[in-house]
């Protein structure tokens, strides 16, 4: 017994005869998308083995339709046989069901508490382990600079002048102008609030100390992880994808010595400098809209500020300034020597530096707020 119709050589077709369905003609992806997939289907639940032989042509689509049928067709411990394939269809199919998925996948379990508390804590083992890494980083960075106190030749003085010029003298107009602004938003913002109480000459106050004490090395400090931090980790980790590091060590070269401590030093040296470029500006900017916001001629506003504004509000930006320098350039070049072989792990890694570089300072600078705070400065 037979059913369906007779059609020619190109086009296929499904026949049952007897146990057996019998296909014919092209089995492609054509083919496939005007096909009654549910009635072969059906169809292939009665049988016990579909024949192949008449079949002139098989794709990959048309592949995956005979395996997907066979599975379909099989119920229970009943069996559906492939025959009359021939090699290369034979290959072609053995390699379409070994990339399949497999038949029964585990549903996905709800996230549980359990779930949540092994995520959380292998989050916490991975940051405490790069942690370490990066204290065993700083051990090493520290130590080859000791070494090159001891012998001064070892410093290449070239490398360190160049990074002075990219890290210090290259942004001093975008952190004069950053300064600048957040002075006058500064004075402007504390007009408008002390002018209520009569109290307007505190602006002056209130522009020093937020400038001199905090705002202007913090920002500073930010501004120079975004834009030299991100450097180094893209400069050291196109380094390390071209194998460069590696041809450094393989020379005996240390690439510690050669890559991380003129960009820590020249950030070191550069970062107070920028610091104090920001102080200046942003005294500047807040002595402006001072005089324009509430007629605080800039003679008035300079006399209060030597009279009124502790030296230390200074010094205390200043000293803050190495540290955070320290902190933006062993994030940068330890990122940086931890970039693999493609692409993606250089944009991701130098992102997070900036994104730790940042963290990182806002930390410290917290700290140190504390502990002046603590010890009365």
């Amino acid at each position: 017994m037979s059913e369906g119709r007779k059609t020619p050589k190109d086009i296929f077709d499904l026949v049952i005869d007897g146990p057996r369905l019998v296909l014919s003609g092209r089995l492609h992806i054509d083919a496939l998308q005007g096909l009654d997939r549910a009635r072969a289907r059906n169809m292939a639940r009665g049988v016990k083995v579909i024949d192949m032989a008449r079949l002139t042509r098989i794709d990959t689509a048309g592949a995956w339709f005979l395996v997907d049928l066979q599975r379909s067709g099989a119920t229970g411990d009943r069996t559906i046989a492939l025959e009359g394939a021939s090699e290369p269809q034979t290959q072609l199919l053995e390699t379409v069901r070994r990339n399949l998925p497999p038949e029964n996948i585990a549903t996905i379990k709800p996230s549980l508490l359990a779930d949540r508390l092994e995520r959380f804590g292998r989050k916490v083992v991975r940051g405490a382990r790069i942690g370490f890494e990066m204290i065993s980083f700083l051990g090493q960075t520290v130590g080859a600079m000791a070494a090159i106190l001891v012998n001064p030749r070892r410093l290449r003085l070239t490398s360190l002048v160049h990074h002075c010029q990219e890290v210090g003298l290259n942004a001093v107009p975008i952190v004069a102008l950053m300064a600048f602004l957040i002075g006058v938003v500064l004075a402007f913002q504390g007009s408008a609030q002390l002018r209520q109480f009569g109290a307007e000459v505190f602006v002056v106050d209130l522009i020093a100390i937020s400038v001199l004490r905090e705002l202007g090395i913090l920002l500073t400090a930010i501004i120079v992880a975004g834009r030299s931090g991100s450097a180094f980790t893209a400069a050291i980790g196109s380094m390390k994808m071209r194998e460069e590091i590696d041809a450094m060590r393989t020379l005996g070269l240390d690439p510690v010595t050669i890559l991380v401590v003129p960009r820590v030093l020249a950030l070191m040296l550069m970062l107070p400098a920028l610091g104090f470029i920001a102080d200046i500006s942003g005294l500047v900017g807040g002595a402006i809209m001072s005089w324009i916001e509430l007629g605080v001629s800039p003679a008035v506003f300079q006399s209060r500020l030597v009279s009124n504004t502790d030296v230390w509000h200074f010094g205390i930006g200043m000293i803050k300034a190495p540290f955070f320098a320290l902190i933006i350039g062993i994030i940068g070049c330890y990122e940086g020597m931890m970039v693999g072989s493609d692409a993606e792990s250089l944009g991701r890694l130098t992102s997070a530096s900036v994104v730790l570089s940042i963290f990182m300072v806002i930390v410290m600078d917290a700290l140190f707020s504390v502990f002046f705070a603590v010890v009365g400065v």
